[in-house]
């Protein structure tokens, strides 16, 4: 039996999603020793050289020349989306708790429908105009009342920032696909961003240095660098490659449902009832715009 193309699409960017939702959690712990742009660096350093040993000495893709228009592309994916989104998500992340972060970054797919539309050319249907408006006012509930979460507005308004250029960053993954494997858009991508992080990082280290460094930070990295980025991204550019941008997207759901198990079950945060009626408006967007694709995403064929 042959699973259908789509069906392993949606199996990758589940998993993509569930990985980064435990990134909220992992991250909260480990930006209490490591400042936010150097826990990038790290975690790209760690990417880079899991992503290029596995291109090197297992993986059938090689690297290539690149052209200027595919150059250019990675270098809009390394900046938008390996810098400036995860900076922003790293900076929500040590402002806010964890299942908020992982709640408010989840409106990435509305964000997506409109980026899709723009330069995708996908349609817009009535059941993503739905989707929208429920997944904004979604957002605008977990922002609007700080409950026992610990309202922190300019770490809310990062993450939805994160949740943004996250967004562009799916679309023009699915452009760079075309013509280039998953795998060396992720690798390169992440290699860029590494580039744009370093210096800021080196100014960042000046005034606020790591304070302390054990096993479970060491562990916390790994988890951070290799499965969380290396491993996660590629999952997620090859899950947008076989499904369509503005439903792949809405596998962001599995994010806020892990994060926020996590972040009860590990650092003993309250699930305020701003988060749950937030969570459940978010989550009920997902299921209006992803239901007409469903029958799509499971078939299968003998």
């Amino acid at each position: 039996m042959q699973l259908n193309k789509k069906y392993i699409g949606a199996i990758y960017l589940s998993l993509a999603s569930s990985i980064w939702g435990g990134t909220f959690v992992v991250s909260k712990y480990i930006l209490n020793y490591i400042p936010p742009l150097t826990l990038i660096t790290l975690r790209y350093i760690l990417a880079v050289l899991a992503l290029f040993i596995f291109i090197k000495f297992i993986s059938k893709e090689k690297l290539k020349k690149i052209t200027k228009k595919d150059g250019f592309l990675f270098l809009l994916i390394g900046f938008i989306g390996y810098f400036l989104s995860i900076s922003l998500q790293f900076l929500g992340t040590k402002l806010t708790d964890a299942h908020t972060g992982s709640v408010l970054t989840a409106s990435t797919p509305a964000f997506t429908i409109i980026f899709a539309k723009l330069i995708l050319k996908e349609k817009i249907t009535l059941k993503k105009i739905i989707s929208l408006l429920i997944a904004s006012l979604g957002v605008l509930v977990v922002i609007g009342y700080g409950g026992s979460n610990g309202f922190n507005f300019l770490g809310d308004l990062a993450l939805i920032g994160a949740a943004i250029t996250w967004a562009l960053l799916s679309v023009l993954v699915k452009i760079a696909s075309k013509n280039n494997s998953s795998l060396i858009v992720t690798a390169y991508a992440i290699f860029i961003g590494l580039i744009f992080t370093i210096p800021f990082t080196v100014f960042e280290l000046k005034s606020t240095p790591v304070t302390y460094i054990n096993l479970n930070i060491i562990l916390g990295l790994i988890y951070i660098g290799v499965i969380s980025t290396a491993i996660a991204f590629f999952l997620w550019n090859k899950g947008l490659e076989m499904v369509d941008t503005g439903i792949g997207s809405l596998f962001f759901f599995f994010q806020p449902l892990v994060g926020s198990f996590l972040g009860w079950f590990l650092l003993n945060e309250k699930l305020g009832m701003n988060f749950f009626i937030g969570g459940v408006l978010i989550l009920s967007s997902v299921f209006v715009v992803s239901y007409e694709k469903t029958p799509e995403l499971i078939e299968v064929k003998e």
